[in-house]
Parts: structure tokens; sequence; C-alpha cells
């Protein structure tokens, strides 16, 4: 039988408080167990001590903490925190990357560090507001004794969670299902864009998609932000449009085209370019009226 690693008397650490490390402290605390985190914004480590965790330095979570868990923005940060701040300080702590990231380079960084730290990638399918509400898949790329060891914290943040293999395919997977998601919530935007054209409801013409063949959850999580312009973020247009383009670079390794994918990133770099990368990834539907034909 292999023990757990944390007990409610050991922190477990959180690197990076944007949306969905806000909330995996939430979790992690709800389940009674402490928390140290630490981002690089001032704003955001007061939030967590209002939330009740402790804020401390990447120093204090390497020393005091098990698992560390991993939610910064990209690739680049993942691999800075992990060989400047883990490697020194954390040796044989288990450290849970739940940031999506390049597939290679994260298979990459956990054969470099096997023999320092049990890493372990845990990428999450879900909104921060799923993942808030446990519903939030966590996909699991690496040895299946780290995860048990690691079971209480991924019980809190993850409650539904599957093992897909080695380190790396976690987030393969994670790409495959955001493709798929990020072109449902595209021809959501599309298509209430085009009933609302023909003249009818928005609100009134979602409510039967919700209930026709063409349904999907992204009627639920995204359809009424939609139909209201609340885009207050859940998930980032720049966030989305930086998994985008590591699917559009991993399909290009593998010597596929992705032409739906291609559009995709297409109207999420107008989003940008329109001040909406800080909005939540709904707002392609803003993107969607602005495109009509030339007169």
């Amino acid at each position: 039988m292999i023990s757990a690693e944390v007990g409610n008397s050991t922190p477990v650490g959180l690197i990076g408080v944007g949306l969905m490390g806000e909330v995996y402290a939430r979790r992690l605390l709800a389940a009674g167990l402490n928390v140290i985190g630490y981002d690089v914004d001032a704003d955001k480590n007061a939030r967590l001590e209002e939330l009740g965790a402790r804020a401390g330095s990447l120093a204090d979570i390497a020393r005091d903490c098990g698992p560390i868990v991993l939610a910064v923005f990209n690739t680049d940060q993942v691999e800075d925190v992990v060989e400047r701040s883990l490697i020194p300080a954390a040796s044989g702590k288990i450290v849970l990357c739940t940031s999506t990231c390049d597939p290679d380079r994260i298979a990459a960084l956990g054969a470099r560090v096997a023999d320092r730290l049990r890493f372990l990638e845990v990428p999450v399918s879900g909104t921060s507001e799923q993942v808030r509400q446990g519903d939030g898949v966590g996909l699991i790329g690496g040895d299946a004794r780290i995860a048990a060891a690691a079971a209480p914290a991924l019980d809190a943040l993850f409650p539904k969670r599957f093992r897909i293999g080695k380190i790396g395919d976690g987030g393969r997977a994670k790409l495959a299902i955001n493709l798929i998601l990020g072109l449902n919530r595209l021809a959501l935007a599309e298509g209430l864009v085009f009933a609302s054209r023909l003249g009818l409801d928005p609100a009134a013409f979602l409510n039967v998609a919700r209930a026709s063949a063409a349904a999907s959850q992204v009627m639920d999580t995204k359809g009424p932000k939609m139909v209201a312009g609340n885009f207050v973020p859940e998930g980032r247009v720049r966030q989305t449009l930086k998994d985008t383009q590591l699917m559009l670079d991993q399909a290009r390794k593998a010597d596929q085209q992705l032409p739906l994918l291609e559009i995709h990133a297409d109207v999420l770099q107008a989003c940008l370019r329109h001040g909406e990368g800080e909005q939540d990834n709904s707002i392609v539907i803003e993107e969607i009226r602005r495109r009509k034909l030339a007169s």
C-alpha cells in the first residue's frame, strides 16, 4: 500500500493564483487542507490570505509543502519554476503540473527531473466555474503510484479524473478535448448570431437548441454568457489562443491539417486585436457578429 504524501497538517503548495489557481485554493481549503500559495502578482497573494490560505515565497513552498500544484500560464513558466525553484529545494516531493503545456516539452521535463522530483502532469478539462463545482476532469499523465500518493490533493481538486498514460499524454488528451470544445463554442456563437440575424430571439432559440439534437454542454456553460453579453472570464481568450497554437503546433508535427481549428485561431486572434484577450472566450460571438459580407 502506498501512503499518501499529504495530510491535514502538511500544507499543499500552490504556484500561480489566476482564475484556476484561486479555484484550486478554494477547493483545497474546503477539503480541510492547509495551503501555502505564491503568485508574482501581490494582489493575488493578498486574495489568497483573504480566502484563508497563507501567501509565501517559492522557497517557502519548496521547503514546506507537499504536494506542490503548478497553475502557471504556459510551458516556459512551468520549466522555469521547476528547474530554478523546485529542483534545488524540493527534492523527492510530488509536483502536480495542472497547466496546459506543450506535451513534448513536459515529457522531456519529466524525464529530466525524474531523479529529483515525483512529477505528474494533471491538466484539467473544464472552465474555472466547472472546476469550482467539482465538475472539472483531471487528465493524468505519469506514474500511477505518484497519483496514489497525491490522492488527498487530487480528490479535492479533481473528483473526476482519468490516468491517460505517460507524462505528456495528459496534455495530448487535453489539447484534443479542447479542440472539440473550442469548435463547439465557435459553432454555438455562429448559430446564435445566425438565428438572431434571421429575426429569432436568441434566448428563446438557445432554449430550443438545448432540447434539440444539436445540444452540447457548451450550450449550458457558454450559451447564457453569449446571450447576455456577460464576458466575465471563466476561461480567457488569450489562454484559449495559447492552447490553440499548441494544438496547431502538435498537428504540424503529426503532418495533420486542422482546417476548422485554423478558423478558430483566426477568430481568437481577431478578438485579441479588438482588445478582448482578457475576456471570457465566449466573446468569440462578438467577432462572429463583426464578420459581415462586404457591401
